[in-house]
This record gives C-alpha cells, structure tokens and sequence, in this order.
C-alpha cells in the first residue's frame, strides 16, 4: 500500500500544466471493473469582445479490472477565427490506488497520451494526482494535472496546473455544487497572479436510470475567469452512457 501512496506522490511531482479547455471536467479516482461507457463532452469559452472557441470530444471507455479504466477519445475545437475540425487523439488511463473509504483520502493516478493533428505539437503527456474525500452526502475532489510536449518542434517546460469540485448528493439524479480548474505556470517557477489562469462557477450532476444496469450521466458547469489571462465565461457539458 506505501508503494502505491508513493507513486501517486511520484506522478504529483512529474506533472506538468494542463491547459484546461472548454471540454475538460474533473476527474475522479474511482473505478468500475466491468463497466463501458460512451461519453460527449462539450464546452465554449469566450472573452469580451471575442468570439467563442468551442471544442467537442467523443470517447469511449472501459473498466478493464477493479484499479484500471482506460479511455480512447477523439477531439474537434473551433478556435476563434478558425473552423471546427479534428483536433488530435487521446489514449486516458485512470489506476484506482485505494479503495474508496479505506484510508482518509481516496487517491487516484491519471496518465493520458495525446498526439494531435498537428505533428510539430509532438506528444503531449499528461500526469495526475487524483484525490476524494466524502463527508456525507458532500464530495470533495481535489486533483494536480499537468502535462509535458515531447519530440515537438518547440522546446517545452514542465508546468502545473488544477481542477477541483466540491459536490453535494442531493439525490442519484440530481446533486450540485461549484468546479474550478487553474494553470499556474512552471512547477517551480510559478507565473505572476494576473497571467495565470483560474476559474470557477456552479456546476450540476446527476445519474439516470436508462433500464437494467445502463444509466445517463450528465455534468454541467458554468465558469467565470478570475483573472485577466482567463477567458471571462466557460460553459461545459458531458453527457455519458453506463452499459
């Protein structure tokens, strides 16, 4: 068990920046061995007198055993001034390391593996720190991400970034609460306050019985940009189906 407490400190320590997009949403520690899933993510940011970037993703995934869920997806954005297209693919692995209420904080490893359309980006890693903590009916979620671009054409650096909720299980079907997600900047070497980017806003979940053991999921959220590097608005959804 310390091994696995160790190398979700590891992964911490690695991770670089994400760069949080309208689609992302945050992750959660968790896995279901067995369970497949078809999920579509969506979302739009927008500054003061700018037009609206938007991005969409269709994946799909599966809880190969009880620690490890897997997830390949396909990206299209719009940035502004551009058409919406194909943007790159996502090969996502979640690794449960405790099981949950087992130990005070449940802990979580993410390891995602991005190539997009254009090859100068190189390979993007992404790494993270996936934590949860339940007090009652309210869930708490806390995860450090990061990414890292190799064999590009432009040097990268290894940055920081987060995502966050705080969510209250009203019911299966509906629970709220507030999400935030930031980029800091360098690990070790933080960015000024005013050219980092945080955002927060309320957010709503809910799970759906749709017959037998299938189910829709739905996370919806509402994002206001807290400093001058933010976008000023993000709306994100993603719906999901458990079968």
């Amino acid at each position: 068990m310390k091994k696995r407490i160790l190398l979700a400190a590891m992964a911490a320590l690695a991770s670089s920046l994400v760069q949080a997009g309208p689609a992302d949403y945050v992750h959660t520690p968790h896995v279901e061995y067995g369970e497949r899933e078809i999920e579509f993510r969506a979302g739009s940011e927008r500054d003061r007198g700018k037009e609206a970037a938007t991005a969409g993703v269709l994946a799909f995934g599966v809880g190969v055993t009880q620690s490890w869920f897997t997830e390949l997806a396909v990206e299209f954005k719009r940035e502004r001034g551009e058409s919406f297209g194909y943007e790159s693919f996502e090969w996502e692995n979640k690794l449960q390391l405790t099981e949950p209420g087992e130990f005070p904080v449940d802990l979580g490893v993410l390891v995602e593996i991005e190539r997009a359309r254009d090859h100068a980006e190189g390979w993007e890693l992404k790494l993270g720190l996936l934590t949860q903590k339940d007090f009652g009916k309210l869930q708490v979620n806390f995860n450090l991400m990061g990414e890292r671009h190799f064999d590009a054409e432009e040097r990268s650096v290894t940055e920081l970034g987060y995502e966050w909720q705080a969510k209250y299980r009203w019911r299966p079907e509906f629970a709220f609460g507030l999400q935030g997600f930031g980029e800091v900047g360098k690990w070790n070497n933080w960015e000024g306050s005013e050219r980092q980017e945080h955002k927060i806003g309320p957010a709503i979940f809910g799970r759906l019985p749709a017959g037998g053991r299938q189910a829709i999921k739905y996370d919806a959220a509402y994002l206001v940009g807290l400093t001058r590097a933010t976008p000023d608005h993000t709306l994100r959804l993603a719906v999901e189906f458990e079968f």
